[in-house]
């Protein structure tokens, strides 16, 4: 007797949930509403998943919300703002709304900063006065919209409790804008965002920027099929000034101590890696299938969208494949001169020899 073939969403009951797909990986996330299921049929799309499933592999712009330092000294403030400001020349605005015009307007801001830490008897010698936080969208953002949704952004998450300062900067072809946090609290506690809080942070901004009509996510790197970390900022300026940062060199070392040695070192991340990715991918398509199964054609489109999306997924490669890979080409290339050379060689030699006869 033939088994009945099971249907996809037989098969979803045995992968993990779609919000796998989407979620970044931390000990302590938080639910959106886009992560839960319908309790009648919880491995169907919710309209919440469905949009955000849309909006990935319509491939909507990403947002940035980076952590950029923290000052630790009233100088430090002090030069902090005056680089966002560009030296007084930008207005600043303050979490009452208040514009700060001029290197007057900073002022008054610093010395209440700083006569304020001088009261925190909690405050380490090196405790941070400010966190300094980049809002970024890619370049083509409407930059009104970034600053507005900026601005809602700082009042949702710090207004009730920190003070802060925020400049747009539109000298840059992306749009973006620096927002200085003071890390005491007026509850008397410390800012000390996690990895959550800035997923969290990533979500809301881009939230407050699809209110104001623009496409926005805030996805992690492997929900687009990348498996790679963004280099340090302190490592891409040592390869702008052509110089090769420690950690290129040794991975350099590493790569090329296994080549020569006709062997293969195994990471148990490669495999950690790989093994994720496969059930992001596999989750892609039994929701397309899923969605193939209706009958309306909207969800048609959306199944050949979600397809099309994980074909073009670029192939697994960590650092070290991809060293592997730039010194495969590397030796073809100087093989393929050799060759060459010797080619052209030997054919100047026999033209000599039929003049000489």
């Amino acid at each position: 007797m033939s088994r009945r073939p099971r249907r996809p969403t037989d098969l979803a009951s045995e992968l993990p949930p779609i919000s796998y797909v989407w979620e970044t990986p931390n000990r302590r996330p938080r639910q959106a509403e886009w992560d839960i299921p319908d309790p009648a049929a919880p491995s169907r799309l919710t309209p919440a998943m469905r949009a955000k499933l849309e909006r990935i592999v319509r491939r909507a712009p990403e947002v940035m919300v980076k952590i950029t330092g923290r000052t630790k000294g009233v100088a430090h403030l002090k030069s902090h703002l005056a680089y966002i400001t560009r030296n007084g020349e930008l207005d600043a605005e303050t979490e009452q709304g208040a514009t700060l015009a001029g290197r007057s307007g900073l002022k008054d801001l610093q010395q209440r900063w700083e006569d304020d830490a001088g009261l925190d008897d909690k405050r380490r010698r090196d405790g941070s006065l400010s966190i300094n936080i980049i809002l970024s969208m890619p370049a083509g953002t409407d930059a009104v919209a970034v600053k507005d949704s900026a601005r809602a952004f700082a009042i949702e998450t710090f207004g009730d409790n920190h003070d802060y300062v925020f400049v747009q900067h539109l000298d840059d072809k992306h749009p973006h804008v620096h927002l200085t946090v003071r890390s005491l609290g007026h509850d008397g506690k410390r800012l000390n965002p996690r990895k959550a809080d800035l997923q969290a942070w990533r979500e809301r901004f881009a939230g407050e920027l699809r209110l104001r009509g623009i496409a926005a996510e805030a996805t992690p790197r492997r929900t687009r099929g990348r498996v790679r970390k963004a280099d340090r900022g302190a490592v891409l300026a040592l390869r702008k000034r052509k110089i090769t940062p420690n950690v290129d060199q040794l991975a350099r070392k590493e790569v090329l101590s296994e080549v020569r040695g006709g062997r293969t070192a195994k990471h148990p991340w490669d495999e950690q890696i790989k093994s994720r990715q496969e059930a992001i991918r596999r989750r892609y398509l039994e929701y397309a299938a899923e969605l193939q199964h209706s009958g309306a054609a909207t969800d048609h489109e959306l199944a050949r969208q979600v397809r099309q999306f994980v074909n073009d997924m670029p192939a697994v490669e960590t650092r070290q494949h991809a060293l592997k890979n730039e010194l495969s080409e590397l030796a073809n290339t100087r093989r393929g001169s050799t060759e060459l050379g010797v080619n052209t060689e030997r054919r100047d030699k026999t033209r000599s020899d039929e003049r000489t006869r």
